[in-house]
């Protein structure tokens, strides 16, 4: 739980604010650039500076094409719900007004409309992915199917984001940075202990392993230290062969998607063995009822 903390830095809880009185109008006016700040529920927590300046010199030119959307705040400030890179490209070309969508909204709404923005976008790193989708799970209460059919994802995948902050700030931060994918994430959380899990994840990175070498080392280094009593044949640790290994992901994906839950699959000397893993008691339950229909 320490680990994911980390991963979710301040967290939702320390930055909500109470909502001004919304009124039920919308309004389309030029706002002044100062009087707009940034939403603190934005999942993006890097900008690219080269396409900030590309948009800045497209904005001197051509103007704002498309308004930002802001909602109002105490002391008669807004606050930017969709359209941060078009605030700070106009911040960069100094203008001293932008266009602007005055719309109500509440905290849950306004994070829930910097996520679908940014993740329609599909150039979110995985962190940051993974920091909104935790975000509208823990603090708004929004089950992870429901967080999948806001963004377009399965309950799968939505797990799976969320999942990649129980790793170590380090390997987080290179995530960030893009110099390793949500796949190389996905396969450090094969292995349990976190020292092991930055181990890797700086020779992935020094090495460019790709995933699957990854998630081959990966299983080696945790069988290993889970079993290092029980070598296999010529001192060497037991890795699966690659087609059980396939079969077992794929067992994982198919039961994941039919039951709505996240699906473990461990091979055994008689075949498969799957456990099902739920969030909440109220996740279990309702699975049980489906089934039972």
């Amino acid at each position: 739980m320490a680990e994911k903390t980390k991963g979710m830095g301040r967290g939702l809880a320390a930055i909500l604010a109470a909502a001004p009185a919304a009124t039920q109008t919308e309004d389309l006016r030029e706002l002044p650039v100062e009087l707009i700040g940034a939403n603190p529920f934005q999942p993006r927590r890097q900008f690219d500076e080269e396409s900030l300046l590309a948009l800045a010199d497209s904005i001197r030119a051509r103007g704002v094409i498309q308004p930002v959307l802001v909602r109002p705040v105490p002391g008669g400030r807004y606050e930017l719900v969709a359209g941060e890179r078009r605030w700070r490209a106009a911040q960069i070309a100094e203008l001293e007004t932008i266009p602007a969508i005055i719309r109500p909204h509440d905290d849950a709404a306004s994070l829930e409309v910097a996520l679908i923005e940014n993740m329609a976008r599909e150039d979110l790193n995985p962190v940051d992915e993974a920091r909104a989708c935790a975000g509208l799970v823990e603090e708004l209460g929004l089950t992870r199917e429901e967080v999948g059919l806001r963004i377009g994802r399965s309950r799968v995948a939505v797990s799976n984001l969320i999942r990649l902050l129980d790793l170590p700030d380090e390997a987080l931060e290179l995530l960030e940075s893009r110099e390793l994918s949500e796949g190389h994430g996905r396969a450090l959380l094969l292995v349990s202990d976190n020292s092991l899990r930055r181990s890797l994840a700086r020779q992935a990175v020094a090495q460019r392993w790709s995933v699957r070498e990854l998630e081959s080392r990966a299983r080696a280094a945790e069988d290993s230290a889970a079993r290092p009593s029980r070598p296999g044949r010529g001192g060497e640790a037991r890795t699966d062969h690659p087609d059980r290994q396939a079969a077992i992901e794929q067992i994982a994906d198919a039961l994941g998607s039919a039951f709505g839950a996240d699906v473990s699959v461990r091979a055994s000397a008689r075949g498969y063995t799957a456990q099902i893993g739920f969030a909440t008691l109220d996740e279990a339950l309702e699975l049980a009822r489906r089934l039972g229909r």
